[in-house]
C-alpha cells in the first residue's frame, strides 16, 4: 500500500502485492481498490498486483482536477511510469474498463494484454449503439445520487447481482464485507464521474487497440449489457469473450475462483506467445 504523485503533483493511492507479471486492476464507479480482495487473495502468488484508487475514489482524495476519463487515464499512465511497469496486463471493470480503453494508446510499449470486465464503450445508448442504458435511466441514476447518495449507492450495489447469483449465507457475508470496505466518493464527485460515464464514447479508441484482449461478462448484467462485450469482441480483433452464466455486473465478487482461473489462463496464453 503506497502513494504516488501524478503530473499535477496530486497524491494518489494504490495497493500492491506479489511479484511477476504486473496485473493492474481498475475498479468501477463509486468503488475502490477494496473490491479486488478476492483477486489479492487468489492471484498475488502468481502476479504482481497493482490496484489504484482512481481519482476522487477510495483514498485518492482530494484532487483539484476533473474526474473525467482523460484525467483518470493520465493518472494511470503516471502510476505505471513511476513503477516502471513493463509487459503489464491492464484489467478494468465497468468504469475502469473505459479508463483502460482511454489509456491504451498512451501505454503502448508498457502493456502486453487487456482484460475488460462488464465493459461497454458507451454507458448510455446512442442511435447507432443500442447496447447501453437509456438516457432516462442514466438521468435517473444521477437524480438518485443528488437526492441521497447513500441510498442510491445501496440500490446500485443491490442491482449489481442477479437473482440467485449469491447462493449461500457465507457468500453473501463475504460480498457484503468487501463492499463495506469501499469508502464512496463525495456526492459532487460521484455525479461528476457519472456524467463522464454518461457522455463518453470510447468507440473511436477501439481501432487503435491491437493487444490480446479477454472480455468477461455476466449474462444477466443489467448495468452494462452483455451485448456490449459481444460488440467489443467484434471490434477488437485480438479479443475473446467468456460469459459467466447466472451472473450480473460483478462476477469477480461472486465467482472469484472461476474469474481468477480465467485470468491465469489468459496471462499464460500471452506468455506462451512471447516465448
Amino acid at each position: 500500500m503506497a502513494w504516488f504523485q501524478n503530473r499535477a503533483g496530486e497524491r494518489l493511492w494504490y495497493r500492491e502485492a506479489g511479484c511477476g507479471t504486473p496485473l493492474v486492476l481498475l475498479h468501477g464507479w463509486c468503488m475502490s481498490s477494496a473490491v479486488w480482495q478476492g483477486q489479492f487473495d487468489g492471484l498475488a502468488a502468481s502476479f504482481r498486483l497493482i490496484a489504484p484508487d482512481l481519482r476522487g475514489h477510495g483514498s485518492s482524495r482530494p484532487v483539484a482536477g476533473r474526474c473525467d476519463f482523460q484525467s483518470m487515464a493520465a493518472d494511470l499512465c503516471d502510476l505505471l511510469h513511476s513503477l516502471d511497469c513493463e509487459d503489464a496486463i491492464l484489467l478494468g471493470w465497468s468504469m475502469g474498463a473505459q479508463v483502460a480503453l482511454q489509456a491504451c494508446n498512451d501505454l503502448v510499449g508498457r502493456l502486453s494484454g487487456l482484460v475488460l470486465v462488464s465493459a461497454t464503450p458507451c454507458f448510455t445508448a446512442r442511435p447507432d449503439y443500442p447496447f447501453g442504458l437509456t438516457p432516462a435511466e442514466a438521468a435517473g441514476m444521477r437524480l438518485k445520487v443528488q437526492r441521497n447518495r447513500e441510498r442510491a449507492l445501496n440500490g446500485f450495489h443491490a442491482r449489481m447481482f442477479a437473482a440467485g447469483e449469491i447462493e449461500t449465507a457465507a457468500q453473501s457475508e463475504r460480498v457484503a464485507e468487501i463492499l463495506s470496505a469501499v469508502v464512496p466518493p463525495e456526492t459532487a464527485l460521484a455525479i461528476e464521474a457519472l456524467d463522464a460515464l454518461a457522455s463518453a464514447d470510447m468507440r473511436p479508441q477501439l481501432a487503435g487497440i491491437h493487444l490480446p484482449t479477454l472480455l468477461l461478462h455476466g449474462d444477466r448484467d443489467p448495468i452494462c449489457l452483455p451485448q456490449a462485450s459481444q460488440y467489443l469482441a467484434e471490434e477488437l480483433k485480438s479479443a475473446r469473450c467468456t460469459v459467466f452464466s447466472g451472473c450480473g455486473h460483478a462476477p469477480f465478487l461472486t465467482r472469484p475462483e472461476q474469474f481468477n482461473r480465467e485470468i491465469i489462463s489468459f496471462i499464460g496464453s500471452i506468455r506462451e506467445r512471447s516465448t
